[in-house]
């Protein structure tokens, strides 16, 4: 089976994290984002994969190189931004893709059942069968309403009014190649706002989904996601936690310090003495001096806290940042990269 995956997004909304790490790779609980991705395809017999990318493309494939496990990967750039469809027509002129493929947005962590979809897809004949799942709150996006029998019925975005459905765009779909040439060649097109309202009545289906699903997209859903892995809420091969539930990554001093619950500490971080790290996620080489405070705050790689310092939930402090001793940071401040605060 393969799979094309849409990593071609800025991460605009998990700034200032990716002005330094593309999105793709962003580390999640200590790993690359989308190597959970890419164990999720593998257990649903996906071993080729193409990655379209576009901002730091070549970040990507430095770091995920041409093969995860038994999945092995190749890359299509987009010169310009070509939204969700237009980087499948890309992949078709090229001849990259089977008769039968799928297609997943690359910034949703799930572990939904693709099987079940696929099978779903041949049963009914179907040129296009999208993932839908359940959401309590439909404010933040669109839902898609079907019939009975599964047959997409319209595509209806977010609006203040009454949702006629709680089933939203999972961002997973199993498509035919004969549909890729439906799409405009040469500019942005979406599957969402073009490609998908123009086949309602002409072989578009909806799979009603289960399973843990989130879109990673901004820092409090990143935290959100950092912490339903560290609780084993979705399925993954995260290595054990330690009694807090938190992971620490290797060459890591914390020593005379307090980690936990729920944190993740990158390779070689140092915490001094009498700090407290709490629901938080320092990537590596992150330096905590003495007796400070981090609490549900993200801190990128290379950044420093001085002693005393204190740092509040939602905050970002980008790479290779300082926060001066005795700062304080209040709740949802957002450092540049490299900058100094205190």
């Amino acid at each position: 089976m393969q799979a094309l995956v849409l990593a071609g997004g800025e991460g605009t909304r998990l700034r200032p994290l990716t002005l330094s790490v593309p999105k793709p790779v962003m580390p999640l609980a200590g790993r690359p984002f989308l190597t959970f991705m890419l164990d999720w395809l593998a257990a649903h017999g996906v071993d080729d994969a193409i990655l379209s990318c576009g901002f730091l493309s070549t970040a990507v494939e430095e770091v995920l190189g041409d093969r995860h496990g038994s999945v092995a990967l190749r890359y299509v750039v987009e010169e310009e931004p070509l939204s969700t469809a237009g980087p499948v027509r890309l992949a078709g002129d090229r001849g990259l893709l089977a008769e039968r493929f799928l297609v997943l947005n690359g910034d949703a962590l799930t572990d939904i059942d693709l099987t079940a979809e696929i099978e779903q897809h041949e049963r009914t004949g179907a040129t296009a069968t999208l993932a839908l799942i359940a959401v309590s709150d439909t404010t933040s996006y669109g839902v898609v309403p079907t019939a009975s029998d599964g047959r997409v019925e319209a595509f209806l975005e977010k609006s203040d009014g009454p949702a006629p459905t709680n089933r939203i765009n999972a961002g997973a779909y199993v498509l035919e190649r004969e549909l890729v040439f439906r799409i405009p060649p040469g500019r942005a097109v979406s599957f969402e706002r073009e490609v998908f309202p123009g086949m309602v009545g002409d072989g578009l289906y909806g799979y009603m989904a289960a399973g843990y699903w989130i879109d990673i997209g901004t820092p409090e859903r990143y935290l959100e996601a950092t912490y339903d892995l560290l609780a084993d809420r979705v399925r993954s091969t995260l290595p054990p936690r330690d009694e807090t539930g938190s992971l620490i990554g290797e060459g890591c001093i914390t020593s005379g310090a307090r980690i936990g619950p729920m944190s993740v500490l990158g390779r070689h971080c140092s915490v001094g003495d009498g700090s407290t790290i709490e629901r938080s996620v320092l990537l590596d080489d992150v330096w905590v001096g003495s007796d400070c405070q981090v609490s549900g705050a993200v801190l990128a790689e290379g950044v420093r806290v001085e002693d005393g310092a204190r740092i509040a939930e939602r905050t970002i402090v980008g790479a290779g940042a300082t926060v001066g001793a005795g700062a304080r940071l209040d709740a949802g401040t957002r450092i540049e990269p490299g900058d100094r605060v205190g």
